[in-house]
């Protein structure tokens, strides 16, 4: 009996970004006829134009001492890249209120210690999936370089490189200012220096959506776009259905990879979900002249810089905006401002693509994956903060590993549905 005709291995996924995506290519390999549902279009949510960093070297949650401070340092500046738009909201300033407590050491660290395994995991995976090329999406290990202007700053962030490389053992090369221009001769001679992560990679996020999913296109999997989730039909501990887009859809399982709207669904999936829509920004430019060779990211600017082979992609910004759909070009002249204090060809003022996304953010920093609480066939992929593009592959892996009944690959006690 093919899986079209056994009803025990029906899947239907709601959410088509790269959390669902990856869900999607577990589940078909292991035999599942799998349908995804979303409610715009496949693949053009969150990861769509980010800056494609598959970053190990990411283990550091935002909640960590001295988060605070520079926050409000940033947002008097008025001009800063963190912004929040000011308005009753219960459940933003509890939001901020558990933040704000785990910005202290023993926090970081247990965050830190959930987020590693995930991004590890994936960082492994990535390099056998795209290494065989049947996924086009300019995949290259260049590294990741953290740059700064700053001499003060930039042997500041030494007591952070020696904690990844004694805890994490992720050490960053540290370059100084002459073997910098060296290495990197897109960037200007009069920089502090900057702490390279060897091991970290870079892609074009839309090339890898769209390859991907025409990949599992050919496949079998449905993608069924336009299509918004309406109600839940369950009996007992099961789930039954989804309507969605006016359409019942049947399932031996569901998995909900819904991203920032997953708050949005608690009354229909029975339990509240604490993430924030941070909403961040990004800007294409045609190549420039001598353009960058290896991503970077400008830690006193917030600025995020990634060379493509047709473009160089700027991103960054945490707005907490709520679901606000207008597009900010202030925003986009934070990044490309920022951008030109380090590199020495000018840029274009005219961008070939302009983007935002909403993130979903937990105050952890921790994403939410597994069983859905009272619903023993519905399972959680969601929270994945600014990583959802390096954590996408491990977690289709246990999403798939808990359905199928075998053993996590990865301790899954950190990402519990209601740790909360």
């Amino acid at each position: 009996m093919s899986s079209r005709e056994d009803p025990s291995k029906q899947v239907v996924i709601v959410g088509g970004g790269i959390i669902g995506i990856a869900c999607a290519h577990y589940l078909n390999e292991a035999g599942f006829q799998v349908t995804v549902v979303d409610k715009s279009e496949i693949g053009k949510a969150c990861s769509f134009r980010n800056c494609g960093l598959i970053c190990p070297s990411h283990v550091l949650p935002l909640a960590e001492p001295g988060t605070v401070q520079a926050t409000i340092m940033s947002m008097l500046s008025g001009g800063g890249a963190f912004k929040i738009r000011p308005r009753v909201d219960l459940r933003l300033w509890r939001w901020f209120l558990n933040f704000w407590k785990r910005c202290n050491r023993e926090d970081m660290l247990e965050s830190a210690r959930a987020i590693q395994p995930l991004l590890t995991s994936s960082h492994h995976i990535y390099e056998d999936l795209l290494g065989s090329g049947s996924i086009e999406c300019e995949y290259r290990t260049e590294g990741l370089m953290f740059v700064y202007k700053n001499q003060q700053a930039f042997n500041s962030y030494s007591p952070t490189n020696d904690l990844l490389s004694s805890q994490f053992n992720e050490p960053a090369r540290r370059l100084e200012t002459k073997e910098l221009v060296e290495f990197e001769p897109s960037l200007k001679g009069d920089l502090a220096g900057a702490w390279l992560y060897e091991s970290d990679a870079h892609l074009r996020p839309e090339r890898l959506l769209s390859s991907w999913i025409d990949q599992l296109t050919q496949k079998g999997v449905s993608f069924i776009e336009n299509c918004e989730l309406q109600s839940i039909q369950h009996s007992q501990q099961q789930v039954q259905s989804i309507r969605a887009g006016g359409q019942e859809l049947k399932g031996s399982h569901f998995v909900f990879a819904t991203g920032a709207w997953t708050p949005l669904l608690k009354d229909l999936l029975g339990i509240y979900i604490p993430i924030q829509p941070g909403k961040g920004y990004s800007v294409t430019l045609p190549v420039p002249e001598n353009s960058p060779r290896v991503p970077m990211i400008f830690p006193e600017h917030r600025v995020a810089v990634t060379p493509m082979e047709s473009g160089l992609r700027l991103g960054s910004i945490m707005e907490f905006s709520g679901y606000d759909t207008s597009f900010k070009n202030d925003r986009l002249r934070l990044l490309t401002e920022g951008t030109k204090e380090y590199l020495r060809s000018p840029l274009t003022e005219v961008a070939s693509e302009h983007w935002f996304g909403w993130r979903p953010m937990t105050y952890d920093t921790t994403p939410v994956i597994g069983n859905l609480p009272g619903r023993l066939n519905a399972f959680l992929a969601t929270g994945h903060n600014m990583l959802g593009l390096s954590m996408a592959p491990a977690t289709g892996l246990l999403i798939k590993e808990l359905i199928c009944g075998e053993k996590p690959h990865l301790d899954i006690a950190p990402y519990k549905v209601d740790r909360w």
